[in-house]
C-alpha cells in the first residue's frame, strides 16, 4: 500500500508539474496583464453578441463561419435572452436597457413549436427570471425605470406551458413539449407507449428521458414559485426530483436514462454528469470569503429552506467521492454494483471541482481541476470524451462545443485561494479560444480537437456562461467591480450560468421547512396542501414593426385557482434522519424501491411472450430499440390486485 500511495503522489506531482512548472507565480499573470485579460474577454463577448445581431437575430443562434443565423430552439432570439445578465454584469447599461424592451415587447410563447424542457428552463426561463431580478431593483444599479414586471409575465406564461411535461406517473417529466398544444396525446397515453417507425421495429421515443433533464429544474421554477406565491411550480420539479432519488440504488446512485412511465433505469451506467444532475438546483451561496466556503455545505438548501435537498446532495457526493473517485480522475460505474463501467473523462465533468470548492472540499478539487485542465494543454481543448485507460481522445467525441464547465471550475478554485496559477491557466485558455476558435462574426465550435477544424456553430451558452467565467476571473483579480462580487446581495449561479439573489424575496426560509412525508395535522395557518391550477391562456395580438428592439404584443392573462387541505408543512417528531428525507429501500424479487406514501397505480407495460426478443446494438438495451415479435400483448397492471375496472391483469 505504500508503494501505491507513493506512485500515486509521484503521479499527482508530475501533473502538476506539467501545468504548472516551478516559478510559474513569479512569471505569472501581472495584474495588469489581468486588466488586459479581462478587457479581452469583454472584446471576446462583443465580436460574438454584436455578430449574433448583426447576422442573425432574431432567430435563436448564429453561425458564426458562414454569418447566418438559425433557430436551434424554439425561434425566439435565444442568444439574446441567454445573453441578457452577461450585458448586465458587464454594465452596458444601454444595451441591457434595450434587449429588455425588445424581449417584453416582442417574445412571444403561444407558437406550435415542439421545445426541450430541460434547454428551455435553463436558458429561456432561468435567462428570463435573472434579467427581471436586476432589471426590477433599484439595489442592482442596472433597473430600468419604465419597466413593470414584462420579464415575470413571459417567464410566468412560458413555465406554464411546460408543466404539462410533468404529468407523468412518476412525476419526472417528458424530454420535450409544445408551446401550443402540450404533450401529444399519443405521447401521454400509456397504450402509446410503443411508436412502430418501422416493420418490425419498437422504439420508445417518447417514454424515456435523461436523469439532468428531469432533475435540474428546481432552481427556476422554485424561483418562479417564490416571485409569484404559486407553488404549483416548485412542487412539480421537486416531485420530479423525488421521482429520480426514489429510484436511486442500493449506493444511493441514479442511472442515466428513465422510463418517466414504469421508472425503469434503461441505462444504468452512471458518471459524474448524471451522479449529482438532480442536484443541480442546490446550487451554493456564494460566499465573498474563502472562510465562508466551507460552510456552503451546510447552507446549499438556504434559497428555498428545504434541508431534503440538502440531505440529497450529501449523500449522492458522499457515493461519488466512494465509488466514482479515483484519485484525481472520476470514472463510470454501474449504477447497482459500483463496477467500473468505462475509464472516460467526459468534459461536462469539469464543473465537479468548482462544486466541490463551494462544498468545502478543496484540495481534491484542486488535484481533479489539474487534471482535467492537463487535457486541455495536451489539446488545446476539452474533447467530449478522453480515454483515461489509453490516454487519448474517444473515438467520436472529438468535438470541444465551447463548453465552459472548466473555466467555471477554475474561476471558484481561484476566488477560494486566490493561487495566481489559475490565472495563468485562465490566459491559456483565452489563447486557444483566441487562436482556435474565433471566426469572422463569432466563436466557432472544434469539430475536432486534434486538428482543431472549426464547425459552423456557436451556441448561446458561449455568451451566458464561458465568456462570463473568464470575466469575472480577471476581473476579480483586478479588484473586482461588477454585480456578482460587489452587488447588494449574495448570487447562486444556474445550470446556465445565470446568477439570481438570495434576497429575502426569494430565500423564505421559516416557510419551506418541511421534508418529504412530512406534512402533519395542525391548525396554524400558512397552510399548504394538494394544489389544482387551471391556466387560461388568452391570445395576444402583436404589432409587429420594424427595426431592433421595435415590436410589442400583449401580455397573456393567468387565472390560478388553489385548494388547502388541513396539513401543514413542518417537522413530524419521532422519524430518523434517513425516514425524514430519504425513501427507504426494500429489496424484493424484482429488486424495486417503494415509498411509504406510495398511491396504487395503473400502468401498461409492454409484454412480450416470444422469448427471443432482443435489443437492437447492445446488450442492455440502452438503445431502447427492440425488434418486433408477432407475439406481442399490452397488459394493462394495477397495483391493486384488482383495479378499478374488475380486471385482475388479464391480458387486453
Amino acid at each position: 500500500m505504500r508503494w501505491k500511495s507513493l506512485f500515486l503522489w509521484v503521479l499527482q506531482l508530475m501533473v502538476f508539474s506539467a501545468i504548472f512548472p516551478p516559478g510559474v507565480s513569479a512569471d505569472g499573470v501581472t495584474p495588469a496583464e489581468a486588466k488586459e485579460l479581462r478587457d479581452e474577454v469583454r472584446d471576446m463577448f462583443y465580436h460574438a453578441f454584436d455578430g449574433y445581431i448583426k447576422h442573425a437575430f432574431p432567430l435563436d443562434e448564429l453561425r458564426p463561419l458562414t454569418c447566418k443565423g438559425e433557430d436551434s430552439l424554439g425561434g425566439y432570439a435565444l442568444t439574446l435572452i441567454d445573453s441578457l445578465d452577461t450585458l448586465a454584469l458587464l454594465g452596458d447599461r444601454e444595451r441591457f436597457n434595450a434587449a429588455v424592451d425588445w424581449v417584453s415587447e416582442n417574445v412571444r410563447f403561444d407558437i406550435d413549436k415542439t421545445v426541450s424542457v430541460f434547454e428551455t428552463t435553463i436558458r429561456i426561463l432561468g435567462g428570463l427570471l435573472s434579467a427581471h431580478l436586476i432589471a426590477s431593483d433599484y439595489a442592482t444599479g442596472m433597473k430600468i425605470q419604465s419597466y413593470d414586471d414584462q420579464l415575470l409575465h413571459l417567464s410566468v406564461d412560458l413555465a406554464q406551458r411546460l408543466l404539462p411535461a410533468f404529468d407523468t406517473p412518476t412525476g419526472i417529466p417528458f424530454g420535450s413539449v409544445n408551446l401550443l398544444h402540450g404533450v401529444d396525446e399519443n405521447e401521454s397515453k400509456a397504450s402509446h407507449f410503443i411508436l412502430i417507425d418501422k416493420p418490425n421495429l419498437i422504439t420508445f421515443r417518447f417514454m424515456i428521458t435523461s436523469t439532468a433533464g428531469g432533475g435540474t429544474l428546481t432552481l427556476e421554477f422554485g424561483v418562479l414559485s417564490h416571485l409569484t406565491n404559486n407553488p404549483v411550480f416548485e412542487q412539480v420539479t421537486k416531485n420530479a426530483v423525488r421521482g429520480i432519488w426514489a429510484r436511486r440504488s442500493k449506493i444511493n446512485f441514479v442511472g442515466a436514462h428513465i422510463n418517466i412511465f414504469t421508472g425503469e433505469w434503461t441505462q444504468k451506467a452512471i458518471s459524474l454528469t448524471f451522479s449529482i444532475s438532480i442536484n443541480s438546483g442546490l446550487k451554493f451561496i456564494i460566499s465573498r470569503n474563502y472562510h465562508d466556503l466551507s460552510l456552503c455545505g451546510n447552507k446549499a438548501y438556504l434559497l428555498f429552506g428545504d434541508e431534503e435537498y440538502l440531505f440529497m446532495f450529501q449523500e449522492a457526493y458522499k457515493a461519488a467521492m466512494r465509488y466514482l473517485h479515483h484519485d484525481p480522475w472520476y470514472v463510470e460505474v454501474n449504477m447497482n454494483s459500483a463496477a467500473t463501467v468505462w475509464p472516460l473523462f467526459n468534459s461536462l465533468q469539469a464543473f465537479w471541482p468548482g462544486l466541490q470548492v463551494l462544498a468545502g472540499d478543496v484540495d481534491p478539487a484542486i488535484r481533479t481541476h489539474a487534471a482535467f485542465f492537463s487535457v486541455w494543454k495536451k489539446y488545446g481543448f476539452t474533447p467530449e470524451g478522453f480515454n483515461l485507460a489509453t490516454m487519448s481522445v474517444q473515438h467520436g467525441q472529438k468535438s470541444y462545443p465551447l463548453r465552459p464547465e472548466l473555466i467555471e471550475s477554475t474561476y471558484w478554485l481561484f476566488k477560494a485561494t486566490r493561487d495566481p496559477r489559475y490565472l495563468d491557466v485562465g490566459r491559456d485558455i483565452v489563447a486557444s479560444l483566441q487562436y482556435g476558435a474565433r471566426c469572422p462574426c463569432g466563436y466557432c465550435h472544434i469539430a475536432d480537437v486534434e486538428s482543431h477544424k472549426q464547425d459552423d456553430h456557436m451556441e448561446s451558452f458561449f455568451l451566458a456562461e464561458t465568456v462570463k467565467y473568464l470575466w469575472l476571473l480577471f476581473d476579480l483579480s483586478v479588484g473586482p467591480d461588477n454585480i456578482v462580487e460587489n452587488g447588494p446581495y449574495k448570487y447562486i449561479f444556474s445550470t446556465e450560468g445565470h446568477f439570481l439573489p438570495a434576497t429575502p424575496e426569494i430565500s423564505l426560509v421559516n416557510e419551506h421547512c418541511s421534508y418529504f412525508g412530512a406534512f402533519c395535522k395542525d391548525g396554524a395557518n400558512n397552510r399548504y396542501g394538494i394544489f389544482e391550477t387551471s391556466f387560461d391562456h388568452q391570445k395576444t395580438n402583436d404589432t409587429h414593426s420594424h427595426g431592433f428592439f421595435s415590436s410589442s404584443v400583449g401580455q397573456p392573462k393567468i387565472q390560478d385557482s388553489f385548494s388547502t387541505s388541513g396539513f401543514i408543512k413542518g417537522h413530524c417528531p419521532g422519524l430518523t434522519h434517513g425516514q425524514k428525507f430519504g425513501i427507504s429501500y426494500s429489496e424484493d424479487e424484482e429488486n424495486t424501491y417503494s415509498s411509504d406514501t406510495s398511491q396504487p397505480q395503473r400502468h401498461d407495460v409492454v409484454v412480450v411472450t416470444n422469448p427471443s426478443l432482443k435489443p437492437v446494438g447492445s446488450d442492455d438495451g440502452s438503445n431502447n430499440t427492440l425488434e418486433l415479435s408477432e407475439d406481442l400483448k399490452v397488459v394493462h397492471l394495477s397495483d391493486n390486485k384488482d383495479d378499478k375496472d374488475g380486471n385482475q391483469g388479464t391480458p387486453s
